[in-house]
């Protein structure tokens, strides 16, 4: 059997990707990634504007896109969207789950929704499940009706370092400041990302369905200057990630480029895990 060459191992020409969290800072670039490579890109998030901002900006690069203002924890609108996929484009491929509740440290250096663990609010814990987890689980099982019945897809879990190890609470802090925390929830979901990669992998066990996980170490997206630097000296490559230093992975695990590869963690952290 003839082999295929580098460029039709990463090509995904005549295939349909759906990318959770589609207008966030890594949801944006997977979108434009899988989009350049030749999928037809349904971008999934809860900002309405913002996902048709980023469906026009890749049909203006000539790609094939359009947004889905969705509620991944509705099971009826995450059922309803999936089948209008189905109708758009006649086929389900890639699923990226990229839609996760992340408190990010903000140019002043605040960490939004950071209380302390003794005094962590129910409700923002509920709240942080339903969405990292429950709305990650109904749209993968909404997906994955449409992969077994074409008998092949790559679904591709959004993890974090911090799913890997705790996290560094030091580099959140500032001198003369209230402590700063990255919330409880961020860790245990991450975590509990990569045990549903392994469940689904060993789940579709003898078909060509796929399912792995892409963990990202800390992305530059303007923080504050205090907390690069402090970022940066926990890696091995001496800085933060840019945006666009996931997309190789990601297609990577999208493509046929990774066909014998499942229930694995593709880490991408410069260096953040190794010391």
């Amino acid at each position: 059997m003839e082999e295929n060459t580098p460029a039709q191992w990463f090509s995904l020409e005549g295939r349909v990707a759906v990318v959770t969290g589609g207008a966030g800072l890594l949801g944006e670039q997977f979108c434009r990634t899988l989009a350049a490579a030749g999928a037809a890109v349904a971008v999934v998030d809860l900002a309405a504007e913002a996902a048709a901002r980023v469906a026009e900006a890749i049909r203006a690069h000539g790609g094939r896109a359009h947004p889905y203002p969705l509620d991944i924890t509705d099971p009826t609108a995450v059922r309803a969207a999936v089948d209008d996929i189905l109708t758009r484009w006649g086929r389900l491929d890639v699923l990226v789950n990229s839609a996760a509740l992340d408190p990010k440290v903000n140019a002043e250096g605040q960490v939004r929704s950071a209380g302390t663990f003794e005094d962590f609010p129910l409700v923002a814990w509920q709240q942080a499940l339903n969405v990292n987890l429950t709305g990650t689980f109904l749209i993968t099982q909404a997906a994955a009706r449409a992969m077994r019945r074409q008998g092949k897809g790559s679904i591709i879990n959004i993890c974090s370092t911090y799913g890997l190890v705790g996290p560094d609470q030091r580099i959140y802090q500032k001198p003369g400041q209230p402590p700063q925390y990255k919330p409880v929830y961020y860790t245990v979901t991450k975590a509990a990302m990569l045990g549903f990669t392994r469940y689904l992998a060993t789940y579709y066990a003898g078909t060509e369905i796929r399912v792995n996980a892409l963990t990202p170490g800390g992305v530059y997206n303007h923080q504050d200057e205090a907390f690069v630097q402090a970022y940066s000296a926990r890696t091995v490559l001496g800085r933060m990630a840019r945006k666009d230093e996931m997309s190789g992975a990601l297609l990577f695990l999208a493509s046929d480029a990774s066909s014998y590869m499942t229930g694995a963690n593709l880490v991408v952290d410069g260096g953040w895990t190794a010391w």
